[in-house]
């Protein structure tokens, strides 16, 4: 029965895993490192290769890090550093860049982890705004993201001069396909969270695309991913205030256990983005299990993306 038990989980959870690399001297940023997320499963196996990496959470990063260093032989906690980042706000981006120049650490692989989705059920009827007055998802998840990428590509630039090999990684979602290329400049259907994230992450599709055509040349490769059904804590702020649905979410929370991915299982994807040969890979390409996969036709818009870029420029900059 056991067994039968295991090839069902195995199944349904679709768990590949990332070849082993030694990873000395890499650099990395992981945006998005709360326990039990993704990015913590990420940092925490990049870490056990010998990488060092910089962690980020909203706020209290140091508890983070003392979390990792409880998971690792005590050779690696000097590999760890902690660094709080909220990506909804433009002076947190800012803040983070500045404090991470400060340490003179290089930069070969940011990982953009970190996004949020927080209406499972569909319960807002209009966009909820950040602080400074823009959809909440696409603030975080694309805003937040672009500007980081955009303020660190400097630092990406200054390593690929010196390995040839600098990386960005960011975590998409099969549900990219929900958004509409023509919805980023005029708003088509009536408001939808669901759709709202969708938006977010193609836009980081198009990051990507964007990143691979204009800095490619300069030996930084770039990749997106779906990391497949992973058991997080994402759907449990997504589901908060939802009353009965949220006790019977929490309740069934064993079962839903045997059929999702691990964190450390949905993280591989990422990881093998971040780390395999760059020979085995295709920058601008959207993965998933590892594999190559096939992203909405709506990602095929070279100049949608092109549009997109342009606007977060101008919006960084101007808002500098």
């Amino acid at each position: 029965m056991a067994g039968i038990l295991e090839k069902l989980q195995n199944m349904f959870r679709g768990a590949s895993i990332a070849e082993p690399v030694d990873l000395q001297h890499r650099h990395f940023i992981v945006t998005g490192c709360a326990t039990g997320s993704l990015g913590f499963a990420t940092a925490l196996q990049l870490l056990a290769q010998g990488a060092v990496v910089s962690v980020t959470v909203r706020n209290n990063s140091e508890a983070i890090a003392a979390a990792l260093r409880e998971q690792l032989a005590a050779r690696f906690h000097q590999n760890i550093h902690a660094f709080d980042l909220d990506l909804s706000q433009f002076s947190s981006v800012d803040t983070f860049v500045r404090a991470y120049e400060a340490t003179s650490l290089r930069l070969d692989v940011l990982i953009n982890n970190a996004g949020i989705h927080l209406d499972l059920m569909s319960r807002w009827t209009s966009p909820q705004l950040s602080a400074d007055g823009f959809e909440i998802q696409w603030r975080v998840n694309y805003l937040g993201t672009a500007h980081l990428t955009y303020r660190l590509l400097p630092l990406l630039k200054t390593s690929a001069a010196i390995s040839g090999d600098s990386r960005v990684v960011t975590v998409v979602s099969q549900l990219h396909s929900r958004g509409l290329n023509a919805e980023f400049f005029t708003p088509q259907r009536p408001y939808n969270s669901w759709n709202a994230y969708g938006q977010s992450k193609l836009a980081l599709v198009h990051l990507t695309r964007s990143i691979d055509a204009h800095f490619a040349q300069h030996g930084i490769s770039s990749y997106c991913l779906h990391p497949g059904a992973v058991y997080t804590n994402v759907a449990g702020k997504g589901l908060a205030d939802t009353g009965l649905i949220e006790k019977v979410r929490s309740a069934l929370a064993p079962i839903e256990k045997l059929f999702l991915k691990t964190a450390s299982q949905g993280a591989q994807t990422q990881i093998h983005c971040a780390t395999a040969a760059r020979a085995v890979l295709n920058s601008g390409g959207y993965y998933c299990d590892l594999q190559l996969g096939v992203a909405s036709t709506e990602a095929d818009d070279a100049e949608v993306a092109e549009r997109l870029w342009g606007n977060v420029q101008r919006w960084v900059n101007e808002t500098s």
